[in-house]
């Protein structure tokens, strides 16, 4: 896959992408906009699913766009930092807009209503139900974002990611869905207000603690970890070296001051909401 190193030349002619993101991307928007459109026109333009969340979803498909099919996405096989801008992107900014936009309540009125009520009373779906509502718990959904962060970021899978393109979307797509099981578990959880508040905003410190960590550790490091990446770095008029402290720095800073604020975000929604009943559930759980 890293054949040849891109030149600052040729960058912005290198759009394109695998055509199985192109259809991924285009088979999750028609699907949204078909289940959106089906509840709007029952219960009327805007409801059930708010115009902003809308916008918050066709924002999360337009952001896996940009890491996945834009220059940036062969730029990332060349220098380690670009990599680790597309990795943010796929990881921070990407699934808390996909969650916003409910996406489960999108997918349900894809159903015929009988159906889907016929769907509620399978076994089956109860299982898969339950096995959801264990891998968004926060014990879960926090250890899973984890280990993807880490072990992907570890050499030898990071090299062999970078060699052989299905590896490559296994990390791309791991990355996306555990980061989903952790912002679900932040913005849709299934408990009352304040407590749900209160630990989100935990997850947010913790999770920028961890990605804090990695980024240090990369930025600190003595000697460049990614050989495969060295020739892309010195055609670019850096060192390997130097190109890894940059994407160190651009995790441990940028990526840490985002869960920061967001965790600040929550709080002040947390302390706005303190004299609220705290037996109002938060709306917008799995069904």
């Amino acid at each position: 896959m890293h054949a040849s190193a891109l030149s600052p030349a040729d960058v912005w002619t290198s759009w394109g992408g695998e055509p199985g993101v192109i259809v991924a991307i285009a088979v999750a928007a028609a699907a949204y906009a078909s289940g959106v459109r089906a509840l709007w026109r029952r219960a009327g333009v805007g409801r059930g699913v708010p115009r902003w969340r809308v916008t918050a979803f066709s924002a999360g498909l337009a952001t896996i766009a940009i890491a996945l099919l834009s220059p940036l996405d062969a730029l990332g096989e060349t220098l380690f930092s670009a990599h680790m801008v597309q990795h943010l992107l796929l990881m921070m900014l990407a699934p808390p807009l996909l969650v916003l936009g409910m996406p489960h309540v999108a997918a349900a009125w894809l159903l015929p209503p009988r159906r889907l009520t016929w769907l509620r009373q399978r076994h089956a779906t109860r299982g898969l139900l339950a096995v959801w509502h264990g891998a968004t718990t926060w014990p879960f959904a926090l250890g899973s974002s984890t280990a993807a962060l880490w072990l992907w970021h570890a050499p030898r899978l990071y090299t062999l990611a970078l060699e052989r393109p299905w590896v490559h979307a296994l990390e791309h797509l791991s990355f996306i869905a555990t980061a989903i099981l952790l912002w679900w578990r932040i913005l849709l959880p299934r408990h009352e207000r304040r407590s749900a508040y209160a630990i989100g905003v935990l997850l947010l410190l913790a999770t920028s603690m961890e990605s804090g960590a990695l980024g240090a550790v990369l930025a600190f490091a003595r000697e460049p970890w990614f050989p495969i990446q060295a020739a892309g770095a010195r055609a670019w008029g850096i060192t390997p070296l130097e190109d890894q402290q940059l994407a160190g720095l651009i995790m441990w800073v940028p990526g840490g001051l985002f869960y920061i604020a967001a965790a600040g975000a929550l709080f002040a929604t947390w302390l706005a909401n303190h004299r609220a009943p705290s037996n109002v559930a938060v709306s917008g759980g799995i069904p």
